[in-house]
């Protein structure tokens, strides 16, 4: 799939003629798609060439359009809010068996048996799936019935920059595309005002940053467009004092005919990127102000994600904005929302966000449900990995959890899933799995199966090898399909 730059022959024998023949065209709009309606458009006729982001079919029929994941930055607490694990509390106090040492890859603790730790909040079961959920969690009830759990994801990775890396690139090194660039390089976008590849963050960062949502290696079409958490998602949306919209629709026009010239001469592919990425920013102007306008949501909307200012930052925000955005045709919305690093005082620490998470996870399930999206929207849940079953002593006194890499678990609801069903278990105390351990590249090929995208047949060549997301492994995991 690699592209190769040609150039014409006669590369410089241009005439004047030809040359405002073709600026004219730019200038007059003839050969230019849809800007806001009738604006201004893409100086290329061939929509894969002047859009790279067109949508396009995958390799199957889709059970779901589109994406909405929420990455947890710093890796959840399983076994204080979704996994319910008794064992714990009648073993408190005792050391972790040498047996089970094997499985846990600590990051921290540096005690050779460290001890196992109960949790202190108290589960009851929910829903007619009848899970455990912590009381850290009051709204996840409302929605419960509507999630696939698999139960035992794993990683290869305990330390937080290629941790994240490996869950969103698939691999612990930088450069590689993230989940979102490879699913709208195999599919594109059914927007034309905004990204393709949209990131919401709040709160604590990803540790390894951009390297979770690059294009990597593949063209920059792809790249995720990380939006601000402000009012103006993206700098300079506004023209400057005494540039009117007409003045920057016929500048996007002209310098979109020279462009089409220089491409006819080189045929070089970064040049219709570029074109494509001017045209989108124009067009953005409008559409994003309007997309970051949550006071045309109504106060039940906002009251059921609980939003008292519509202009703070906030998970809660950031989910009812990829809902917007989902509405507008945008394929891959990722929300990135930490700290959930919580190595000391996790009794103080965990309950703030697990409120953030629990009310702005259960609203968005429920509001796309009810707008009838769920059924197409892929919603997906995760941290980079999860929280230990012993505890992390701290020389404060204050207790915490290490890093767990062997078995946690990943929420999914909507977009051709199982409601309802749990993929995998682990022992009594959480620690391993005894059913159906899910790698990492399991899970991420069972993302792009989902999207009708074969994950062995979704490559991009890049240095002489086929790359793609999964590496060289991965497999569906056939429980959680619908």
């Amino acid at each position: 799939m690699t592209q190769q730059n040609t150039r014409s022959p006669d590369a410089g024998a241009l005439n004047r003629r030809r040359f405002f023949y073709r600026a004219g065209q730019g200038l007059g709009g003839v050969a230019l798609a849809s800007l806001l309606g009738s604006e201004a458009g893409s100086v290329y006729a061939d929509e894969r060439t002047i859009n790279p982001v067109a949508p396009r079919l995958g390799h199957f029929k889709p059970r779901a359009k589109n994406v909405i994941y929420l990455f947890m930055v710093g890796g959840p607490s399983n076994v204080d809010m979704i996994d319910f694990k008794p064992a714990l509390a009648k073993y408190e106090g005792q050391p972790l068996p040498d047996s089970l040492q094997r499985f846990s890859q600590f990051a921290q603790i540096k005690e050779k048996q460290p001890k196992i730790m109960a949790s202190p909040w108290k589960f009851s079961r929910h829903g007619e799936s009848h899970r455990h959920v912590s009381e850290l969690l009051p709204h996840l009830p409302e929605v419960i019935d509507d999630l696939a759990i698999i139960r035992t994801v794993r990683t290869d990775e305990t330390v937080h920059p290629f941790a994240e890396m490996m869950f969103n690139t698939g691999y612990r090194e930088y450069g590689k595309p993230g989940i979102g660039a490879w699913v709208t390089y195999g599919l594109g976008s059914e927007s034309r005002d905004l990204p393709a590849y949209v990131v919401l963050q709040s709160g604590q960062r990803a540790r390894g940053k951009a390297a979770n949502y690059s294009n990597g290696f593949l063209p920059p079409a792809y790249q995720g467009v990380p939006f601000r958490g402000a009012a103006e998602p993206v700098l300079n949306l506004h023209n400057p004092a005494g540039v009117t919209r007409a003045h920057q629709r016929d500048l996007v026009r002209t310098v979109g005919a020279l462009n089409r010239l220089q491409y006819d001469l080189l045929r070089d592919s970064e040049i219709a990127a570029r074109t494509s990425s001017y045209e989108l920013a124009f067009r953005m102007q409008r559409a994003a102000p309007e997309l970051m306008n949550l006071r045309q949501e109504s106060a039940k909307t906002l009251n059921r994600y609980g939003i008292s200012d519509p202009n703070e930052n906030s998970l809660k925000r950031n989910c009812l904005l990829a809902r917007r955005l989902i509405e507008r045709g945008v394929r891959f919305v990722q929300l990135f929302h930490g700290d959930w690093d919580h190595h000391g005082d996790i009794k103080a620490a965990l309950p703030p966000e697990a409120r953030q998470l629990d009310q702005a996870y259960a609203a968005l399930i429920a509001d796309l449900k009810e707008r009838g999206l769920l059924d197409e929207t892929l919603v997906v849940c995760s941290g980079e990995f999860g929280r230990s079953s012993v505890a992390q002593q701290q020389v404060s006194g204050k207790v915490g959890r290490d890093h767990h890499t062997a078995a946690f678990p990943v929420w999914l609801a909507g977009g051709g899933v199982r409601a309802g069903v749990d993929v995998g278990r682990t022992d009594e105390l959480g620690v391993y799995a005894v059913e159906d351990s899910v790698h990492v590249h399991d899970l991420h090929a069972t993302i792009l199966h989902l999207l009708g995208l074969d994950h062995e047949e979704l490559t991009y060549r890049f240095q002489g090898r086929d790359f793609r997301l999964t590496d060289v492994a991965g497999q569906v995991v056939e429980k959680v399909l619908g």
